[in-house]
Parts: structure tokens; C-alpha cells; sequence
């Protein structure tokens, strides 16, 4: 459903404004769809994508959060050329005017944001399109290998959905065989430095004497999908087919992920400024979008104010204002090139933007009083920012397949400081030994900090 012919007009308007105002971003398209479909879209991640009942029990989740309040759909944004955004059709006029606004302020910084624009490149600008393709080529396994059998490999698939190295290249080649032809052909991004830099995780691996054949891995591996695919001993070309598609779409979402404060506000400035500076609008329709901009940016995620309930688009919002005040429009697009949510929280939340936001670290007692722990600013930039990590997901890496072809992971506990949960960490390394289709294990600490290993 194409937009309202009101709503064209303020598209169009509001594309003129933003590139006068210096945005560039990629044309972009926008459609109205049924919130029942929007729903889905947020659940799935991308308008079609492969079928697994994972998704069936997040949208059910999702759709009890709706209806309780919790979350009102405005828009889904796409990066590409061209750009893809879908806007609720029940929303009013003035929502997706403003949501339009929002828009632009998403495409500006996809297109031109370093860690957006090196996964682009390297899937290619259609992301869309190419979950439309894994999907039908998921639908063919299904055909030609049955359901249970294309579900098994899913399981395992989007079970270490999150367990990929985004630093390395999207057509990774195998390891050499022997230690001499190693390269340095995949080397280090800025944000790769940064990461390392920041969690310490610097990859160190002995080199053995030339002749000889190079260990698999070579290097504890923390592309589980990518290494999986490629060196399970029995898998099907089919299975693989699917455990790499999980992989390249998993790699689309993590830049959405790492990015969401400065994306989110980002988007957020720019729907303010353009607003403010819209003077095609009358005043009581820009008196009406600001209130739906009130409640984007308000400082608390939920309807009820508890502490540290989060809003990224208040959060964002709010550091782009001061940047902007304090430092200027040229190092405002500066910052929007070249940072993720890690550099733009730890850069530029500071101890009085915090006191002024009303932020801090709490602990909650069962009579439900609330306790301030820690008023400590780079204490405050690590809770911010703790579930950020690794899709918060717990930093597992390969580290060796034995000589019966058994796989032993480890647990890097010391990256992450997340424990894991013994069940939940059996169920996985069983989904993982049906595809791998020898003993699987894990390495990892148990609650008295002793090793243990939990096998499937």
C-alpha cells in the first residue's frame, strides 16, 4: 500500500528539506502496511525470512508486550540502495509524517556510518531480496528433505545465531593447510582494533614449524556458524547451505544492533530538527507531531518510570543535542562516520549528562525499594552497554577437534563474565551434535568458578 497522497507530499517535502540540510542517503522506499504485517516484520527481522516456530513464539511475545502498552510499531527501516522503510497504516497522518522524518535521519546514517557501510558492501545493498531467496531455498529443502530433518539443521543453525565474527570478510575462505600460507588478507578494522582494545580479546595463536599441517582451528574460533559449515566432517552441502545463510543474515542485523543509541538517536534529531525547521507545516500539526516526539524520546522505555528502564531514542537523543550544542555540525557528521554505540556512549556520556538524565546503577530489594550501588560514570558506560556484547550472548569459541573427530568449544568466561545455564547449554550442544554428528562438548566454569565440561 502505497502512502496517502497527504503523506506523499510531506515525503516529499521533507526529502528536499534533509538533503538542504546536508543528509545523503540512498532513495528510499516507503509503503504503509496492517499492523498485523508490521508485527511480523519485527519479530522475523526482514519482511520474508525462513520459516522456524522460533519466530511463532516471539511474535507471540512481542504481540503480549503490544497489547499491554509496553510498544507501539511507528516504523521498520532496511539499509540498501534503495532503502526500504514500512510505516504502520494505522498510525496517523501526523505519526508518519514525523516517522518519515525519523526515517531519513536512519538512512543518512546506514549509508554513510563505517560499520553499516562495510557490511553493505559486502552483502551486496538487498537484503530484502536475498531473505526472500534463503526462504525459497529453505522451502526447496523442505521438499526435497523433509521437514524434520530441515528443522534439525535450523535448530542448530539459529540456536548459534549469534556466535559469528563479524570482523572477518562475508566469503571467508577456508584455513590454509599449512602455517606458511597463512596471510594477512583479512586485516583488522578500526572497530576490530577497538574491540580488542577494549575487551582485551587479542587473537594470539602458536605458529608450528614450517612443514608442518597447521592445527584446525589454528586459533580459538568464535565463528561457530562459519566453522561448523565448513568443517563438520558429515554435513550436507544443504545443511551447510543453511548454517551460512544464518551466518550472512546474522551479519546483516549486527550493525542494527551495535548501533542502536546513536542510530536510534540520531533518527531522533533529525525528525526533531526537520521539523522545527519544516515551514510547510501549519502550527497545529507541528504542535501535534512534537507531542508524538515527546513520547519517542521520553527518558523511560515503559509507561512507568524505573530507573535505568533505558530509552535509547531518549539516551541518543539527548548526546546528539550536546554534540551538536558543544561541538558542531562538522564533528557531529564525523562522529555519525565513524562510531558505534561502544565509542558514542563511552566517548560522550559523561558524569554530568548522567546526573542530568537521572542515571545509575541500583539494586532492587524484594519489598521493592530501590538502592543506588555505584554512581561511578565508566561503571554506569559498562551496564549501559553490557548487553551489547557478542548480541549478549556468551563468548563461546571453538577450540579443538580431537583426533574421533569430537568437538570441544570453550566458554571464554573471562570476555563476557556471563555464566551459562547448564539445560540450556545441553539442549544447544545437542541441536549442534545432530548436524557435527559426533560427541560435542563444552568448556566452562561452574558456580564455585571451578572447570567443568558439559557434553552432549
Amino acid at each position: 500500500m502505497k502512502p496517502l497522497p497527504e503523506l506523499r507530499h510531506y515525503e516529499r517535502a521533507f526529502n528536499h528539506l534533509a538533503r538542504e540540510l546536508g543528509l545523503d542517503y540512498y532513495p528510499l522506499e516507503i509503503e504503509l502496511v496492517p499492523a498485523d504485517f508490521m508485527m511480523e516484520i519485527s519479530v522475523y527481522g526482514l519482511p520474508v525470512r525462513l520459516p522456524h516456530w522460533s519466530f511463532g513464539v516471539r511474535y507471540i511475545h512481542r504481540l503480549i508486550q503490544h497489547r499491554m502498552g509496553h510498544s507501539k510499531l511507528y516504523e521498520v527501516v532496511f539499509p540498501g540502495n534503495p532503502g526500504q522503510a514500512y510505516l504502520t497504516d494505522t498510525n496517523s497522518v501526523v505519526e508518519n509524517t514525523l516517522v518519515i522524518a525519523h526515517v531519513l535521519g536512519h538512512a543518512d546514517f546506514s549509508k554513510n556510518n563505517q560499520l553499516f557501510r562495510s557490511v553493505q558492501e559486502q552483502q551486496g545493498h538487498h537484503i530484502v531480496e536475498q531473505a526472500a531467496a534463503h526462504a525459497r531455498r529453505i522451502e526447496a529443502a523442505i521438499e526435497t528433505h523433509g521437514a524434520e530433518h530441515v528443522e534439525q539443521a535450523l535448530d542448530a543453525a539459529l540456536a548459534l545465531e549469534p556466535h559469528i565474527d563479524w570482523h572477518k570478510a562475508l566469503r571467508r575462505p577456508r584455513y590454509p593447510e599449512r602455517p606458511e600460507e597463512e596471510t594477512r588478507s583479512e586485516a583488522a578494522s578500526d572497530f576490530q582494533r577497538r574491540f580488542e582494545a577494549l575487551t582485551g580479546e587479542v587473537r594470539k595463536h602458536e605458529i608450528p614449524a614450517p612443514g608442518q599441517r597447521a592445527p584446525i582451528p589454528p586459533y580459538p574460533e568464535r565463528d561457530l556458524l562459519w566453522f561448523i559449515a565448513n568443517y563438520a566432517p558429515e554435513m550436507e552441502p544443504w545443511e551447510r547451505d543453511i548454517f551460512l545463510t544464518v551466518r550472512e543474515e546474522s551479519r546483516y542485523f549486527y550493525p542494527v544492533f551495535a548501533c542502536q543509541i546513536i542510530n536510534e538517536g540520531w533518527a531522533s534529531y533529525w525528525h526533531a530538527r526537520l521539523l522545527r525547521e519544516a515551514d510547510f507545516l501549519e502550527d497545529q500539526f507541528y504542535i501535534e507531531a512534537m507531542k508524538t516526539h515527546s513520547d519517542v524520546v521520553r527518558p523511560y522505555a515503559a509507561t512507568e518510570q524505573v530507573a535505568l528502564a533505558i530509552n535509547p531514542y531518549h539516551l541518543g537523543f539527548t548526546l546528539w543535542n550536546k554534540i551538536v550544542d558543544q561541538q558542531g555540525m562538522e564533528q557531529a557528521w564525523r562522529i555519525r562516520q565513524n562510531e558505534d554505540d561502544f565509542a558514542f556512549v563511552r566517548n560522550h556520556l559523561d558524569t554530568e549528562t548522567a546526573n542530568t538524565l537521572g542515571l545509575f546503577l541500583y539494586s532492587n530489594d524484594r519489598n521493592g525499594k530501590v538502592t543506588v550501588i555505584d554512581s561511578d560514570i565508566n561503571a554506569l558506560h559498562e551496564a549501559v552497554l553490557a548487553s551489547k556484547y557478542n548480541y549478549a550472548a556468551p563468548h563461546i569459541v571453538v577450540e579443538e577437534i580431537q583426533r574421533d573427530n569430537g568437538l570441544i568449544l570453550r566458554h571464554d568466561y573471562t570476555v563476557d563474565g556471563i555464566g551459562l545455564d547448564p539445560d540450556r547449554t545441553r539442549k544447544v550442544l545437542q541441536y549442534i551434535k545432530k548436524i557435527w554428528r559426533r560427541p560435542v562438548q563444552i568448556l566452562t566454569l561452574d558456580k564455585d568458578g571451578h572447570e567443568v565440561s558439559i557434553a552432549a
